[in-house]
């Protein structure tokens, strides 16, 4: 059996094609009778648990009530085997993704605790410590499109209230402080659960930030990990004391960096701007450190950069708008630098730029053409 089972997953890693053949002619309920007989045997059941989890890779749908029960069994009963734990664990990612109910049912079978047991049981495995992380993430995940409203901020209160998911996840990071992937991984996780102010101060309490700013100015080389660290800071920042704790770390003088450095990369000059932006919201103070470690230039050369990246536009017209909103005296300097032109051109190629490029035409003093949508008048509406 340990052969066939090594050859069949080799097959299912191919491409989807393949495994959703298999899955159409019966492959899991095969499977997950491997994983029963296997039973006892670990090496038998850890090629079996590969297996599973090969077949589910972007099949969630196949899973049962039975092979829930099954993995979160074998979970709780294999907690001290770090290769089972991670077999296990990723099969139960892949069985969440884009897959509400797997997600709800497993939460109600107690897998938030064993998620962050795993992180703290086996704190020194990179492989454990990142898949972990990564299905803690997934559960906070609204990416079902057959639901209309999942429980995504219910799971991330979980993880914090119930779990101590955040010291959990900060505390591990300091075991992997040259594992710039293990800490993306976490730094994606964290900015997952900053949904409520009080989540966000408590990163900062527990030390959370110091190591996202540290982290960003390690790696800033790696695009990957600067763009998880620049959504984690942007997603913290949601709160106004946090904002000042950034500030005060030295952040938006590395967020400008990143910006400059990684100019090619759409994704990271978007991140850059947004988190920029929200320090920038409602604090004039934050707005003066911004302009003089150049971040209204990196956002436009960022806008001149990208053309034709929506997000980026937005994000980079809503940080100049809230530079000058409440600090006028920024508008002459930033329109020196070509923000009209830039802006203008925002709003005529991007439609879903327009309300944000008006606003900030509007707040850096140019004429701006405000049309009436609907005044309610002309005709009714029985035509």
């Amino acid at each position: 059996m340990a052969e066939q089972l090594v050859v069949f997953t080799d097959q299912c890693k191919e491409q989807l094609a393949f495994r959703y053949l298999a899955g159409q002619n019966g492959a899991y309920s095969v499977v997950f009778s491997a994983c029963q007989l296997a039973s006892g045997d670990r090496n038998l059941m850890l090629k079996a648990f590969y297996t599973l989890s090969a077949i589910l890779d972007g099949q969630p749908d196949l899973l049962d009530s039975a092979g829930q029960d099954l993995l979160l069994q074998t979970l709780q009963e294999y907690r001290e085997d770090a290769e089972m734990t991670l077999a296990g664990i990723r099969c139960i990612r892949h069985a969440c993704l884009k897959h509400e109910q797997n997600r709800q049912d497993f939460v109600k079978g107690g897998v938030l605790p064993l998620l962050t047991g795993a992180i703290v049981q086996h704190g020194d495995n990179a492989d454990v410590v990142r898949t972990a992380s990564s299905a803690l993430r997934i559960m906070t995940f609204d990416d079902d499109i057959r639901v209309p409203f999942g429980h995504a901020h219910d799971h991330a209160k979980m993880i914090v209230l119930e779990n101590d998911g955040l010291r959990v996840l900060i505390e591990a990071a300091k075991a992997f402080t040259d594992n710039s992937s293990v800490l993306s991984e976490l730094c994606a996780t964290l900015s997952r659960l900053s949904v409520r102010n009080e989540f966000c101060q408590e990163i900062v309490d527990l030390g959370g930030l110091n190591f996202m700013v540290a982290l960003l100015a390690d790696c800033i080389d790696h695009p990957d990990v600067v763009k998880q660290v620049l959504s984690a800071i942007r997603a913290v920042a949601g709160n106004d004391d946090v904002k000042d704790a950034v500030v005060n770390a030295g952040g938006t003088d590395l967020i400008v960096l990143a910006i400059s450095h990684h100019l090619a990369n759409a994704q990271i000059c978007e991140q850059g701007c947004a988190a920029l932006c929200m320090l920038a919201l409602r604090k004039p103070e934050n707005c003066n450190v911004i302009m003089e470690g150049g971040g209204a230039l990196a956002a436009l050369q960022a806008m001149k950069a990208h053309p034709r990246e929506v997000a980026v536009q937005k994000q980079a017209c809503m940080l100049i708008r809230n530079l000058v909103s409440r600090s006028r005296d920024f508008s002459q300097p930033i329109l020196e630098m070509g923000a009209e032109n830039l802006i203008t051109e925002a709003r005529a190629t991007h439609k879903d730029c327009d309300d944000v490029a008006k606003a900030a035409l509007r707040d850096l003093g140019c004429k701006v053409e405000l049309r009436e949508l609907w005044t309610g008048q002309k005709g009714s509406l029985a035509q």
